[in-house]
C-alpha cells in the first residue's frame, strides 16, 4: 500500500514566513474530538453545495479519537445543507446511538460500520446518491486515467460488483464492501454508486468523493461522443497518483472548502 501520509514538497512554500495550511496538533481528545466533528458537519455542507442529496441517502463518518470503535455520521433524514456540529450522532458497529437526538440509516450503517471495523486504518468515509457517480457505476468498470486528476485514482479504486443495485441492509452486504477497500482509497459499488475512504482525515474523504464524482462525469461525456480518448501511459499515471493523489493533498484540497463554509455558514458550529 502507498505511504500517502507523507507531504510533496511541491506543495510546501519555499519562502519562510507565507501562509500555508499546517495539518492541526492536538493536546487533548476533547480538541481533536470537536476539531473532527467540525470538519465532518463541513464535509456534510460542502456535500450540500455541490447537490450530493437524494432525500435521505448519504452518509459520511469519521472515528472518534478517544473510542476509535464508535463513529460520527450525519443524522437520520436531515438534509447535508442542515447538518451541524450539535446534531451529529456518535454510532457504535451495532448501529446503536450512543450519543445524539436522531436515528442512524440502517444502509449507511451496515456499510460504514463493517468498512471501519475490517479496517481499523482507515478514519473516515464518504457515500451519497449522485447523479455521475451512480450513472457510471451501472457501467461496472473502473475509470480511465484520461486526465491527471482521474490518474490519481489510478490503481487506487476498485469496483465492487457483489450485491449491486440491491439496498445494502444485510450485513454480508456490508462485509464485501469492507473486503473491497483494503489498500485503496475509492471504490465503485456497481448500480449504487461512490464511496471513498481515508486513512488521514474526513477532510481527505470528503474532498476525494467530490473528486470521484466529477472524474465520472468526465469519463461519462468523453463516453458519450464515442471517440476513444487518449490516455495517460501508465508510468505517468502512477506518478501523478503518487505526487497529487495522497492523503495529504486531499486534506490541502478540502481547506478552501472548509474556509469558504466556515465563513458563509457559521451556523455549521452550532
Amino acid at each position: 500500500m502507498l505511504d500517502t501520509t507523507k507531504r510533496i514538497s511541491v506543495y510546501q512554500p519555499e519562502q519562510v514566513g507565507l501562509r500555508f495550511p499546517e495539518t492541526p496538533v492536538f493536546t487533548t481528545p476533547a480538541q481533536e474530538r470537536q476539531h473532527r466533528k467540525e470538519r465532518l458537519a463541513a464535509a456534510c455542507r460542502a456535500f450540500a453545495v455541490e447537490g450530493f442529496d437524494y432525500g435521505f441517502a448519504g452518509h459520511l463518518t469519521v472515528r472518534d479519537p478517544e473510542r476509535p470503535e464508535l463513529y460520527w455520521t450525519n443524522p437520520m433524514a436531515v438534509h447535508f445543507s442542515q447538518v451541524k456540529v450539535s446534531n451529529l450522532i456518535l454510532v457504535d458497529h451495532d448501529g446503536k446511538v450512543v450519543e445524539g437526538d436522531y436515528a442512524v440509516n440502517r444502509a449507511g450503517f451496515v456499510l460504514h460500520a463493517a468498512v471501519h471495523e475490517a479496517h481499523p486504518d482507515i478514519l473516515a468515509m464518504c457515500h451519497a446518491h449522485t447523479v455521475y457517480g451512480v450513472a457510471f457505476a451501472a457501467l461496472g468498470k473502473k475509470l480511465e486515467p484520461i486526465t491527471q486528476d482521474a490518474a490519481v485514482f489510478f490503481e487506487d479504486h476498485v469496483v465492487i460488483g457483489d450485491e449491486a443495485g440491491q439496498v445494502a441492509v444485510e450485513t454480508k452486504a456490508g462485509n464485501k464492501v469492507a473486503n473491497a477497500f483494503a489498500g485503496v482509497k475509492a471504490a465503485i459499488h456497481q448500480n449504487h454508486g461512490l464511496l471513498t475512504a481515508s486513512r488521514h482525515s474526513i477532510d481527505a474523504a470528503a474532498f476525494w468523493f467530490i473528486a470521484l464524482e466529477r472524474c465520472c462525469q468526465q469519463q461519462l461525456m468523453i463516453d458519450a461522443t464515442g471517440i476513444t480518448p487518449k490516455l495517460v501511459p501508465p508510468e505517468r499515471a502512477r506518478y501523478s497518483r503518487e505526487h497529487v493523489g495522497s492523503e495529504y493533498i486531499g486534506w490541502l484540497h478540502f481547506q478552501p472548502v472548509y474556509e469558504q463554509l466556515a465563513q458563509t455558514q457559521p451556523d455549521l458550529f452550532r
